[in-house]
């Protein structure tokens, strides 16, 4: 994993590696490995998260397909935690 440093701005490379590590699941990889996971617990951890990926994955098709209703969204709040009015819809790609 490789991030530049532009303009000697050391945060910002280390927020973007932060990002790129946590997409990457590198964090989990590391709290998964902090002790021993026999063979038979490791077996049955893959086959939950097998489980629970083919269920979110029927679940985002069923939304897509019109089969069952999407979720509410929950609304944006600012800093006093009150509710921010909607962006207005967005007139074509901005690049």
């Amino acid at each position: 994993m490789q991030v530049f440093v532009r303009d000697n701005n050391v945060e910002q490379a280390l927020r973007v590696l932060k990002k790129k590590m946590q997409r990457e699941g590198v964090f989990r990889e590391m709290k998964r490995r902090r002790f021993y996971e026999k063979p038979s617990e490791q077996a049955a951890r893959e086959k939950s998260d097998a489980v629970r990926r083919l269920r979110k994955a029927a679940r985002k098709k069923a939304i897509f397909d019109g089969e069952i209703k999407a979720p509410p969204k929950k609304p944006r709040l600012d800093a006093n935690g009150k509710p921010i009015a909607a962006r207005p819809a967005a007139r074509g790609r901005r690049y």
